[in-house]
């Protein structure tokens, strides 16, 4: 957990050093453009339309997670998928969002007599919450999220008959499922961003109370509906 908790700090200090260097990058190359320009020609910078204010954001993007599959593996499943999110923003700053996630991979688990190893599993999430617009210029913001709902593991698909408990898995089921994060939004134009959104992810399968995960999405997100006071 205490590794866990270490990556989703240490990332996010990355990030927002990437944000930070992405948007004095930018002013600097707008600048020595702005010195090179002639008095007769202005130059016309493509985020010189950037206004927060938009009613919808569509994102959408591939994603890593580091989920665990049974209560006591050592072994975690580095897991790869797909993220996507619509958020309906209420005033500049807030809005709700919806988001819908998807992880497929392999995950270890403990010695057995059937000779099993590397089954697939997969996690899919459904999720909705609040969301914060923290900081933000013309180059991109810091958004933060707040999202809770559910998650339902696939735990058997490639274990046939054999019981999940015998190599160290959960039952297939519905749990209880959180993401708490957020993203860098860097815009390519005022309504195309890339967005980079690292997330601690909480899960409770099994019962055996919350565990907490790493995830990570990248991808592009659409601004639309413009016209938000």
């Amino acid at each position: 957990m205490r590794s866990t908790r270490f990556s989703c700090l240490a990332l996010a200090a990355i990030t927002f050093l990437l944000f930070c260097a992405s948007c004095r990058a930018q002013s600097q190359a707008q600048a020595q453009s702005q010195s090179t320009t002639t008095p007769q020609t202005t130059p016309t910078s493509a985020l010189a339309g950037v206004k927060y204010d938009y009613r919808w954001e569509l994102y959408g993007g591939v994603a890593y997670s580091h989920f665990n599959a049974g209560p006591n593996l050592l072994q975690g499943a580095n897991l790869g998928g797909f993220d996507a999110q619509v958020a309906r923003f209420l005033k500049p700053r807030w809005a709700v969002a919806g988001n819908v996630r998807g992880y497929y991979g392999t995950s270890g688990v403990v010695p057995n007599p059937y000779g099993i190893r590397g089954p697939f599993v997969s996690e899919h999430m459904f999720m909705a919450g609040p969301e914060f617009r923290w900081l933000s210029n013309e180059h991109g913001s810091i958004m933060l999220h707040a999202l809770v709902g559910g998650a339902y593991g696939d735990f058997q698909h490639a274990i046939g008959n054999v019981p999940p408990g015998a190599l160290g898995l959960f039952s297939n089921q519905f749990a209880f499922g959180s993401a708490f994060g957020g993203s860098i939004d860097l815009n390519r134009s005022p309504r195309l961003v890339f967005r980079i959104s690292p997330d601690a992810t909480f899960t409770d399968f099994g019962g055996v109370g919350l565990k907490d995960q790493f995830a990570i999405s990248v991808g592009l997100l659409y601004r639309m509906g413009k016209g938000l006071k």
